[in-house]
């Protein structure tokens, strides 16, 4: 299973961006999940999603601006992104997995990142 994440790019702050993750072959990956990682900074959670109950997760310093949604049809997950702040700047990763701990970095599989970065 290979993941393509797409959608990054420059932006200033207050602005919206959406990455997308489609997936190369349906998977029996129970759940989807988006994270990133900013630069000197460790991998960190940001939202997942569970693939058959649409069941939604997010870490606290995203919430009320990041909806991660899932189009079954295209196999496909995106991250919308409103009121981005320089701080969201990162190198996003999707990822997929049957895990017990969405939050966890335990996903089978990974995109090769995609780069957001918030100007001032």
């Amino acid at each position: 299973v290979q993941l393509q994440a797409s959608g990054g790019g420059l932006v200033q702050a207050g602005g919206s961006l959406r990455l997308s993750c489609a997936a190369s072959t349906r998977t029996a990956s129970t759940y989807r999940a988006w994270f990133r990682r900013a630069p000197g900074k460790e991998r960190e959670f940001v939202a997942a999603i569970g693939w058959s109950t649409g069941n939604t997760w997010y870490v606290d310093s995203v919430k009320g601006r990041f909806t991660i949604s899932r189009d079954n049809a295209k196999n496909t997950v995106y991250l919308q992104m409103n009121s981005l702040k320089p701080e969201d700047t990162a190198v996003y990763y999707c990822a997929a997995g049957l895990l017990s701990e969405v939050t966890s970095t335990n996903y089978r599989y990974w995109g090769q990142g995609t780069l957001v970065t918030v100007s001032s």
